[in-house]
This record gives structure tokens, C-alpha cells and sequence, in this order.
């Protein structure tokens, strides 16, 4: 089984409390010329996007404009994002099957809701009504998709979560009809060892099989999700920065990218995307300033000639 690799092109600047704001402004030709390289002769390349929904204000992307990106293979991934306060839908579901008509062409995946199992002000799981957004987004979302003739993975994605008895994922499979069982293509996972919970070297290959692993059996488990529906990483990466060096990142890519491949048969894992392409600010000392394969110059550390030799090797 090959692996469909991605990747999030953008430049974000961020806090320890997650708050995040671009820093420069991004360059399509520099980015695209990157992708290019990163993709090779793999037959695609997934470019990640989000974008925000609330009643009262305007739909905004996250990079801006990422249909610039695409093309030669590339395809979106994009991240609909339920910021409505009150928790009504009516809304959400008109502007996910909008997004389904007037994307649909461009659509590798949509994800519906970031993160819906963290309770943080930054992501979906803060927001009122987050598990109904959820079910009823995915059906919608894949009855608009076969509706138009579109071939679109629907799903959602989810952190991981360190109490087996998490209320989130019992909650999921006791609201969960059989059209949510159906309408469902994968589910996601963020997850980024040894950057929040700093583990010692070695630990980093156990640590990431064992996320893996529990997030399979015990919480997908405990929703009613089929082994038979896909995983997909849809964000990993690990910071440059003071006592972290650029050569370390290039290993961490390494490590946790065939930690995935090794599993890929057992655990259904079928795709994974980095985050992010670029630094939001190389002279940063903070822990989101960092993340990118290349610095805020666009010149590339060692992780991305690590991520381009991966993805020719296990993405075709």
C-alpha cells in the first residue's frame, strides 16, 4: 500500500496559547516551485487549507487562495472550520455543501471540523454543538459530493487523547447514525511527539506507535469506527529553534514517516501531511516560529530533501 503524502504551504506565526497571524506574506511562485520539488514523480500531492466558518462574518483561507497552488497532481485538502458560537447549523450546512458545488473539482479531502475533541479556545472542540457539526456535516457533505459526481474523502479528525475513558468518543458512537457510518471515508489525526511532551530520542518511535496504535483500537474503537475506515496523519511536524536543531527535524520527519509506513497494513494507515512548508519567522525563539521544511527565506533546511526522498520513495 503507498502512502498519499501532503503537506500545509503556508507561513503562520503563533503562541504557546496557539493564537497564530501571518508574519510575511507568502509567495505562490516560491511555494509552487517547492511543491514541485517535494512532489517529484509522485502522481499527487495534497495542499492543505482551513477554512473558517461563522455566521456572522465572511468565509476566509488559510492560506489564502490555495487554488494557486494546485495542479500537476496537486489536489486540495481543506479543513471547513465551525466557529459559529451559538452552534446552529442551518448555516454550517449550507456553506458545506457550497464548498462541496464550488470546490469540488479541486477536492482530494474535506475534513470537516479541526479538532472537535479539544476543549481550547483556538479550535472546533470549544464550540457549542461541535458533535452534532460534525455527524451532520460529514453526511452532508458526502451527500452533496455523490449528488454532483465528485470523488471527495469526507471525513473529520480528532488529537489524541491520553484518558481511555474520554467521553468524546462514546458521545460520537451513541449520536453516530448508520448515515454518518456510511458518509464516513477516514478519520484524521494531529499529532506531534516530542514537540509539547518533550521524549528523549529513542522514545520518539515508541511513543509515536503507541498514539497510533491506541487511536485505532481503544478511541475509534469506542465510536463504532470500522477498522476497514482509513487513518490519515493529517498534521505532524517538529520545530526548529533553540536546543532544537535543523538536523534533529530532519530525523523526526524520518522516524515518524516510517513508524506510519511500518503500521500502514495493520492499523489502516493510508496518508500523511506535514506541517507546515515554511517557517513563519527564523530568528523566532517561540515554539510555533519554526515548523517549516524551509526557513522564512524560502532556502531549505535538511528536512526537506528528508520529506522529498520519502515521498518519491514511499508515495509512488
Amino acid at each position: 500500500m503507498t502512502l498519499t503524502f501532503g503537506i500545509y504551504p503556508g507561513g503562520l506565526l503563533g503562541t504557546d496559547t496557539g493564537v497564530r497571524h501571518p508574519v510575511s506574506p507568502d509567495d505562490p511562485a516560491l511555494i509552487t516551485a517547492a511543491l514541485r520539488q517535494l512532489q517529484g514523480d509522485a502522481p499527487t500531492l495534497l495542499v492543505r487549507a482551513y477554512r473558517h466558518y461563522a455566521a456572522s462574518s465572511r468565509p476566509t483561507s488559510t492560506p489564502a487562495d490555495p487554488e494557486r497552488l494546485l495542479g500537476d497532481g496537486r489536489r486540495l485538502d481543506l479543513v471547513l472550520q465551525f466557529r459559529e458560537p451559538s452552534g446552529e447549523l442551518g448555516g454550517w450546512l449550507d456553506f458545506i455543501r457550497d464548498t462541496v458545488r464550488t470546490e469540488g473539482p479541486r477536492l482530494a479531502m474535506l475534513q470537516i471540523c479541526e479538532e472537535p475533541n479539544l476543549n481550547l479556545p483556538i479550535v472546533d472542540g470549544s464550540i457549542p454543538n461541535v458533535q452534532q457539526a460534525l455527524i451532520q456535516g460529514v453526511i452532508a457533505a458526502k451527500e452533496e459530493a455523490l449528488a454532483q459526481g465528485y470523488d471527495i474523502a469526507v471525513g473529520f479528525n480528532a488529537v489524541p487523547g491520553f484518558d481511555p475513558a474520554d467521553p468524546f468518543w462514546g458521545e460520537l458512537g451513541a449520536a453516530a447514525d448508520d448515515r454518518f457510518h456510511r458518509a464516513l471515508d477516514y478519520v484524521g489525526l494531529d499529532f506531534f511527539p516530542d514537540v509539547f511532551r518533550p521524549l528523549p530520542p529513542e522514545r520518539l518511535v515508541p511513543a509515536a506507535t503507541a498514539v497510533l496504535t491506541e487511536f485505532r483500537t481503544t478511541h475509534l474503537a469506542r465510536a463504532g469506527i470500522a477498522p476497514s475506515v482509513p487513518i490519515h496523519v493529517c498534521e505532524h511536524g517538529w520545530p526548529t529553534g533553540p536546543e532544537r536543531s535543523e538536523e534533529r527535524q530532519a530525523e523526526v520527519v524520518e522516524e515518524v514517516i516510517r513508524t506510519i509506513a511500518g503500521l500502514r497494513d495493520e492499523l489502516h494507515l493510508t496518508g500523511y501531511s506535514l506541517f507546515a512548508l515554511r517557517d513563519a519567522d527564523s530568528a523566532g525563539t517561540g515554539l510555533f516560529d519554526r515548523f517549516g521544511l524551509l526557513r522564512d527565506d524560502y532556502t531549505p533546511k535538511p528536512a526537506f530533501d528528508t520529506y522529498r526522498r520519502l515521498i518519491q520513495e514511499l508515495g509512488r
